[in-house]
């Protein structure tokens, strides 16, 4: 894979005729020790995210070695690559084949759970064993999520103290966790959500051994500029202070978006201009998908092969390159008003779910990959990013 300053140094050399995703490992290690160093306890890499072993390999580096699998993929995934690591299932609802396998197969111990029904069929999948740690998903306030994930799973916390009675009767550990909904944009959601943890507490009286409060933290985009993740720590922290666990309670979290967005950026081409509405030859069923669906404005810039253009911005919407009038990302992307035919596109904070998203509808797919060794587009790190350190049979242009 080669290695590139920038993504017009990648155009420069090739033109690529299909979308590149350009990985920014250093920039997901930088993120990852962010978590590591300033969360009060555990970080957890939320595989789902962005399961690329460039990345994966730059945030075991950084130190994280624990990793929230949603998938029997994923657990084989990570279980080959970091054989050390610690696994946790935290899908709430699974196939009995996948739960046997990663028990058996792959030493996972942690599972997560939301109903009685996934307590007996973990129970069966494992042979009954004793060595489990059981969180209960509890439901939570998903009010400031651009991404509400509380209807699907999560048990109504009124409901949860007899579930996790039953988990303390058969498991080594339980626990709860949590989800506050992806690109939570307030703080103090988190906060609304450990108060609920602790209600559950005091109405099972069953003392945790964890309280997982999930993953959910936001990343920037180009309509969206959420608080600083220290205003998250502190409202995490504080909160937990209010709730009834003994010292040896484990606190665990799972970013993903927060970790890897600014870890890679898109670049297309422009194959059609009509007025403002830019066909590109990458879209919402490729790397795009938040861009159409929920209607992230991603950050975006141009890039010409010989460099000029107007400096003259106007706002731009996007069709990709499938036959479905679905595949639109309404935006609005500000380049210069005299993009055309041939010019390219680097489409930024595409790390998280730009990747896994992809599918190959109508026949459009691209895996072409380069690394880039420059800085994200945005950034809410502010330590400096090292000079990466890579294989020199890359070739800079």
């Amino acid at each position: 894979m080669d290695l590139f300053t920038s993504a017009h140094s990648l155009v420069r050399a090739h033109a690529p005729t299909s979308p590149a995703t350009c990985l920014r490992p250093h920039a997901a290690a930088r993120a990852a020790r962010y978590f590591r160093d300033k969360f009060p306890g555990d970080v957890l890499y939320a595989v789902k995210s962005n399961p690329r072993i460039e990345i994966l390999d730059a945030v075991h580096c950084a130190g994280i070695n624990r990793f929230d699998v949603a998938s029997i993929v994923e657990t084989r995934l990570v279980a080959e690559r970091f054989p050390e690591a610690r696994l946790s299932y935290m899908h709430p609802v699974k196939s009995r084949e996948a739960i046997r396998e990663a028990y058996f197969g792959c030493g996972v111990r942690d599972f997560a759970l939301d109903s009685p029904e996934e307590l007996a069929k973990i129970e069966a999948a494992t042979d009954g064993a004793r060595d489990l740690t059981l969180l209960v998903r509890l439901a939570v306030p998903n009010d400031h999520a651009e991404f509400d994930l509380s209807a699907k799973f999560g048990i109504a916390p009124a409901r949860a103290s007899a579930l996790l009675q039953r988990c303390r009767a058969v498991a080594d550990k339980v626990g709860v966790c949590l989800h506050v909904g992806s690109q939570c944009m307030h703080p103090a959601s988190f906060a609304t959500a450990i108060d609920l943890v602790g209600d559950v507490i005091r109405s099972s009286g069953v003392m945790l051994d964890i309280v997982n409060v999930g993953g959910g933290y936001p990343s920037h985009y180009g309509d969206m500029t959420p608080p600083p993740l220290d205003a998250y720590m502190g409202e995490i922290s504080t909160a937990l202070a209010r709730v009834p666990i003994g010292e040896g309670c484990e606190i665990w979290t799972e970013p993903g978006r927060a970790l890897v967005a600014e870890a890679a950026s898109t670049l297309v081409r422009v194959d059609h201009r009509r007025d403002d509405h830019l066909f590109i030859n990458d879209g919402t069923y490729g790397s795009l998908f938040d861009a159409g669906v929920p209607g992230f404005v991603y950050p975006v810039r141009a890039i010409r092969r010989q460099g000029g253009g107007s400096d003259r911005m106007m706002p731009f919407a996007f069709y990709g390159p499938t036959c479905d009038g679905m595949d639109y990302m309404k935006g609005p992307f500000p380049l210069p008003d005299d993009m055309a035919e041939g010019d390219y596109i680097e489409i930024g904070q595409t790390g998280a779910y730009g990747a896994t998203m992809r599918t190959q509808f109508n026949g459009f797919y691209s895996d072409a990959t380069a690394i880039l060794s420059d800085v994200p587009m945005l950034s809410q790190f502010t330590e400096a990013v090292p000079p990466p350190q890579y294989d020199k049979s890359g070739t800079d242009q």
